[in-house]
């Protein structure tokens, strides 16, 4: 399966949990209507990326990069690339790439759409629309600061730092949300 198919697959399947997942869902819908969407960067100024939503076992904590480009803390993550066999494939090697941390998707394997647009600092890419993936690992993985990255850290969820891009704390308590009600469910 292409990335493309992977991405129109996950759209397609993707369980909307508010109006904003749905308006989401719809918007990803038209980026990506067949197997060919926009999933490398010289697609256009819109396209796909993948992210890691890293919490610890206990759901307490969320393992975040501050972003060299952004000068933000986000989830670790990135453009997609030739030899990624899936989305979750591609967040899991961002994450390995940014934090030196080894790890599997939730199961079951949950997930959220984001489209955002991008400042200029990002040069040609205009909006990402991401794919932010659920990675539970434990708080002892040991941290690597990557290139892109001045640092990597584990914040408590009641805790997050300010200087986060805008709808990152929602996409947080979302996914957290469905992975708390599996837990006690």
């Amino acid at each position: 399966m292409t990335l493309a198919a992977d991405v129109r697959q996950l759209v397609s399947a993707f369980a909307p949990r508010s109006p904003r997942d749905d308006a989401a869902r719809a918007d990803f819908a038209t980026h990506f209507p067949d197997d060919f969407g926009p999933v490398r960067r010289d697609d256009g100024p819109s396209h796909a990326t993948a992210s890691a939503f890293v919490f610890d076992p206990t759901l307490a904590r969320t393992l975040l990069v501050f972003h060299r480009k952004g000068r933000f803390w986000v989830q670790p993550g990135g453009h997609l690339e030739d030899d990624d066999a899936s989305i979750a494939d591609a967040a899991l090697r961002e994450l390995r790439e940014e934090t030196g941390v080894t790890a599997s998707v939730s199961n079951p394997f949950l997930y959220d759409l984001d489209h955002h647009a991008l400042s200029s600092a990002f040069g040609r890419c205009a909006s990402h629309l991401d794919i932010g993936v659920a990675v539970i690992v434990p708080t002892a993985a040991a941290l690597t600061v990557s290139e892109e990255s001045e640092d990597v850290r584990w914040w408590p969820i009641d805790g997050l730092p300010a200087d986060v891009p805008e709808g990152f704390e929602r996409r947080v308590r979302s996914l957290l949300d469905v992975l708390r009600a599996r837990a006690t469910g």
